[in-house]
């Protein structure tokens, strides 16, 4: 029934788009006329007939009109505007070069809602950030990071200092998905959570879905981080970085053949760990990463990339115990313009993931990791200006590690073994049309099929009735079930097919505001086998299965947006509902590291999220900033699998480890004077569900804690202040290599946040107490950015 709907709607579009006759096009790519970047989101506006269109994720473009002559106006935020008469009477190709805006380093704003087309798109529940606004709000140790620029927007959380990954509307961080050049992620933090994976140096363009996710997007059930890198300078050789307190950075680029082929490379390395045996500290905690980019434009309608990133963390304490973790990733891609209407984009790309940990006072070492190999092909196709069809494929072939173990000295004891490999493939195929109903009426439809596949393994465990968990009546608890046989050389485990369906509106009430409404389906086929709060590098992924069914999201969005005082004001307001499907949760005591029986240590369930978002912005001026406010629950259900059963917290609902009822974030940016510009940002969210002791229990000399229902208090309110001043010298504009300062405070109160809450019997008291462990008090920092 929804592929014959979906059918009728094209027909319909393209009928619709054919009946006026004597129309041409003019396509092409705009890029800036310093380094030849291609731009994403460019406005390209014909205000005679209040139409235009926005370049894609390559800077390409495609508007149909009638025959005619035509003011085209350029414009895109930190360049200056182009306005350029057309005489349209044939399909012309016209591309633009825009120069950079000399205040470009100065503008603080979020890029997408600045669009005079925004308040008439069907695209809701996104954020975008520019790079030069990630530069600018102040983080912990002065380094600009991604992942906590996107935590002042709405809707979206951490679980503290000290995690990594970020929650979107009441979801897990796992349920994210991150893409670098298209490659996914699987790990967005170093150290812990201290800094984001992401060079902001070396990025082009960055968007948070949250909701209203295009059919392109699949695998992932909460939300869609989608980052690309800078191609390189194809003009002139530059080179920029920063040198702080405990990090460093550089970036290079250049042509390799003038106008026709560049390089960038990036590198980031953290050197904090060199001070601490200053202090008689054998600990080392430290990263690294890579960024690279090479382009080739081969004619007008073929250009190819490369590009990759590299990163690694290590985290020891005094060599007994090191933890190493990290990403690679590398994506080969070919754009192709068929015609000045259809525009293709083809990667092949590779990621790898790994996590590893050495035990020297146990005398093992632990490997593990998930390595993909993806194909896709993505094409966009202007059937007309009220009419775009955006259609592709993608398959991802994923083989997994749980666990390789080793002895690391011979005197140890341990055996070595591997854990049983894993693998499985994705294959997915897209259609969805933007479709200009009226002047008022925008719609966006479409639809994603997924297919998964749990592919053979050497070993599989087979279980009585299906069932890989035992309860036991009397004790009230749930135990791994002793597998009934155990299949060798097994061919495909289980097959799995989902339709989702996508579809969002936008309906204009005047030329100020509009309403818009959203409904998306998604799949998620990998599971993150997790028993703390937050992320670790030793959390286990698991493929969907026999015993673990995907989980299935259904999310609804209502939203009402405002552009105010000619658009230097604005308001978007958001009402969202989440169901998913099949969310795991562990079942108490459960084993997860080094386990090849995973499905015997999770219960499944159901988890749902509800809230409202506010977002009040000011866009221009000396002052610029925004205020974001969300009011959410995120709650799960875990009943018993069968009658009599107690599931968890007695099957009634309970708060999602990411559940925080309230979230308030504001940033602000003053521009004092050339020289000046001052940021502060401030957090306020409510205490994250935790557990605590409700009672104790004494066997002899054993005292043993009891805990009550799953996630029934929670810690304290999290609330931070951040401030910053940048010092730009007034000689930059004589010197070759341009500099400027930063000084920045985090935590300015010297807030003790709580990152956890243990509880002890004091030694001289023998009174039982309650012990906060803070992350980070005050931090003050210093950075020195350059380019040249």
């Amino acid at each position: 029934m929804i592929k014959n709907y979906l059918i009728l709607f094209f027909i319909i579009g393209i009928a619709h788009a054919g009946l006026s006759q004597n129309k041409y096009t003019f396509s092409g790519i705009v890029s800036a006329a310093s380094s030849n970047e291609t731009l994403i989101g460019v406005n390209i506006l014909i205000p005679q007939l209040n139409t235009g269109a926005v370049t894609n994720e390559y800077g390409f473009y495609s508007i149909t009109l009638p025959e005619g002559t035509y003011d085209i106006q350029i414009s895109f935020l930190g360049f200056d505007p182009i306005t350029q008469k057309l005489n349209l009477t044939q399909n012309t190709k016209l591309n633009f070069s825009l120069e950079e805006s000399t205040e470009a380093l100065d503008e603080v704003i979020i890029q997408e809602n600045i669009e005079k087309l925004s308040i008439r798109k069907p695209q809701m529940s996104v954020n975008a950030l520019t790079a030069s606004t990630i530069k600018q709000i102040p983080v912990a140790f002065g380094e600009a990071d991604v992942i906590k620029s996107i935590l002042l927007l709405p809707g979206v959380t951490s679980a503290g200092e000290g995690a990594s990954g970020f929650n979107v509307r009441g979801g897990a961080a796992d349920q994210n998905l991150i893409l670098l050049d298209e490659a996914i992620i699987f790990n967005s933090s170093h150290l812990f959570g201290f800094f984001s994976v992401f060079n902001p140096d070396a990025i082009k363009d960055l968007k948070l879905y949250k909701g209203g996710i295009p059919a392109k997007y699949g695998g992932r059930v909460s939300s869609v981080l989608d980052i690309y890198q800078k191609e390189g300078n194809s003009k002139e050789f530059h080179a920029n970085g920063g040198i702080g307190a405990v990090a460093s950075r550089l970036l290079v680029e250049g042509p390799i053949q003038k106008d026709k082929s560049a390089f960038l490379i990036g590198g980031r390395a953290s050197y904090a760990h060199l001070f601490l045996p200053l202090f008689d500290l054998d600990n080392k905690a430290y990263f690294y990463d890579l960024n690279a980019k090479f382009n080739y434009k081969l004619d007008d309608t073929n250009n190819f990339y490369l590009s990759g990133y590299f990163g690694r963390d290590l985290f020891s304490v005094s060599e007994s115990f090191v933890n190493i973790y990290g990403n690679a990733t590398i994506n080969l891609r070919w754009n192709h313009i068929f015609s000045d209407k259809l525009f293709s984009n083809l990667s092949l790309i590779y990621s790898d993931y790994y996590y590893g940990l050495e035990l020297d006072f146990v005398g093992f070492q632990y490997d593990s990791g998930i390595r993909n190999f993806n194909l896709k092909y993505d094409l966009q196709h202007y059937i007309s200006n009220k009419l775009k069809l955006s259609y592709g494929l993608n398959n991802i072939y994923y083989r997994f590690n749980p666990a390789t173990i080793e002895p690391n000295r011979d005197d140890s004891g341990i055996v070595a073994s591997q854990l049983i490999h894993k693998f499985a493939n994705e294959f997915s195929a897209y259609l969805e049309a933007e479709h200009d109903i009226s002047e008022k009426l925008t719609l966006r439809y479409g639809l994603r099929v997924s297919h998964f596949t749990r592919l053979g393994q050497d070993e599989f465990n087979r279980y009585l009735n299906d069932n890989p968990l035992t309860y036991d009546e009397n004790l009230k608890i749930y135990q791994p079930a002793v597998p009934s046989e155990v299949d060798r050389n097994t061919g495909t485990l289980a097959t799995f097919t989902n339709l989702e369906p996508r579809a969002s509106l936008s309906y204009v009430l005047n030329n100020t505001s509009s309403i818009k409404a959203s409904y998306n389906r998604m799949a998620q086929y990998l599971h993150l086998i997790s028993n703390t709060n937050a992320p670790t590098p030793l959390d286990v992924y698991a493929p969907s299965g026999p015993y673990l069914k995907p989980q299935l999201l259904d999310q609804y969005a209502v939203g009402y947006f405002k552009e105010l005082a000619g658009g230097d004001y604005s308001l978007e307001t958001e009402a969202f509902y989440k169901d998913v499907q099949n969310r795991l949760d562990y079942r108490n005591g459960a084993q997860l590291i080094a386990n090849d029986a995973i499905e015997g240590e999770v219960l499944v369930g159901k988890a749902r999220a509800y809230g409202l978002e506010f977002l009040a912005r000011k866009n221009s001026g000396d002052f610029t900033g925004w205020l974001a406010y969300t009011l959410s629950r995120s709650e799960q259900q875990t009943p018993g699998q069968m009658p009599g059963e107690l599931g968890i917290n007695n099957g009634d609902w309970y708060a999602s480890a990411y559940d925080k009822t309230h979230d308030i974030s504001a940033y602000i940016n003053y521009k004092a004077s050339k020289k000046w510009n001052f940021n502060a940002n401030f957090i306020y969210q409510t205490g994250q569900p935790t557990n605590y002791p409700v009672s104790q229990s004494q066997f002899q000399d054993l005292i043993t804690s009891n805990y009550g229902m799953r996630n029934q208090e929670r810690l304290p309110a999290y609330n931070r202040l951040d401030i910053s001043a940048t010092l730009t010298p007034s000689k930059n504009s004589e010197r070759r290599v341009k500099g400027e300062w930063v000084f920045s405070i985090y935590n300015v109160y010297n807030r003790m946040n709580a990152a956890s809450i243990n509880f002890r019997q004091n030694e001289d008291t023998g009174v039982n107490e309650a012990v906060k462990t803070s992350i980070f008090g005050i931090l003050p920092s210093v950075t020195y950015n350059f380019k040249f």
